[in-house]
């Protein structure tokens, strides 16, 4: 049903759960159901908050043995597993599998609209719809659509509202590990970077230059072809291409071609999208709920998107 393939046959047989949708483990606090037993016992941390596997380096505890023993290579710097082809050590056994192939793989998939190679044929499909637009994997409850089923799987738990994933010095709960991982740092960075003509501070140097702009006004990147000058580089190399017209994104469905690679993408889903949600105030339609709901906004002035330091709002949240 897909091109995965797996080392061992357990693995395959929970991996074709995915595909089936067969849920054997029940959750006895609630009626959600899991394909995997493990996914069950992450649940039921929600409800009890009970994590019984304890750091005894730190404070942290966690859910799953298995877990709790990664985290503590973080303390020792264990790193077991070691590669018979070069020095390399690590500390997980499949970070030696990705790492082994490099010295096995020969990359001979090559890319027909770009010079890129891949060792795998599913990683050139993978990347042939960089080029194509092509989205797959069409989420079941929604209308949105991916080109990475991992993707797909992350978006869908944006609709059961699960959230196994807690934060250790709050009470914030997450529905993916990446979220968490994110948010951790709100905790942990210090802005270390202060603006000496206000009292802002940034994490990054790169964000306390672009805000000194703001004061200042310098903005070290000119044009050499108009008097029009940037704060950041990569806006001027754009900007320039508005002068020599050049173009180097082309689509391959029609001749349409496009300065910037993201300008490329939306033209392709004008090819394969399928508009669908017409406005009950006019003869718009749009592919997409969300894009729809925007557009409502320009009839009814709903501005949802409030500042937290001024009376201003917005109706898009990129605003």
């Amino acid at each position: 049903q897909c091109d995965k393939a797996f080392t061992r046959n357990g693995d395959l047989c929970r991996h074709k759960k995915i595909h089936t949708g067969e849920k054997l483990y029940q959750c006895n606090k609630c009626d959600k159901t899991f394909s995997l037993n493990g996914n069950l016992i992450r649940h039921l941390g929600t409800h009890t908050g009970k994590k019984p596997y304890q750091c005894n380096q730190c404070d942290k505890a966690f859910l799953q043995n298995s877990v709790l023993i990664t985290h503590i290579r973080t303390h020792i710097g264990e790193k077991p597993y070691q590669c018979n082809q070069c020095d390399n050590t690590f500390s997980l056994n499949c970070n030696l599998i990705q790492h082994l192939r490099t010295h096995t793989w020969k990359k001979s998939k090559q890319c027909n609209q770009c010079d890129k190679t891949f060792s795998l044929n599913d990683y050139l499909i993978r990347h042939l719809r960089t080029h194509s637009g092509e989205k797959p994997y069409q989420c079941n409850q929604c209308d949105k659509a991916f080109s990475k089923n991992n993707h797909l799987i992350r978006h869908q738990m944006t609709h059961t509202e699960e959230k196994p994933y807690q934060c250790n010095q709050c009470d914030n709960t997450f529905s993916l590990n990446c979220n968490l991982i994110q948010h951790l740092r709100t905790h942990t960075w210090k802005k270390s970077k202060q603006c000496n003509q206000c009292d802002k501070t940034f994490s990054l140097n790169g964000n306390l230059i672009r805000h000194l702009g703001t004061h200042t006004g310098k903005k070290p990147y000119q044009c050499n072809q108009c008097d029009k000058a940037f704060l950041q580089n990569s806006v001027l190399i754009t900007h320039i291409r508005t002068h020599i017209g050049e173009k180097p994104y082309q689509c391959n469905q029609c001749d349409n071609t496009f300065s910037l690679n993201y300008n490329l993408i939306q033209h392709l889903r004008t090819h394969t999208w399928k508009k669908s949600k017409q406005c009950n105030q006019c003869d718009k339609t749009f592919s997409l709920n969300g894009y729809l709901i925007r557009h409502l906004r320009t009839h009814t002035g709903e501005k949802p998107y409030q500042c937290n330091q001024c009376d201003k709002a917005f109706s898009k949240n990129n605003h």
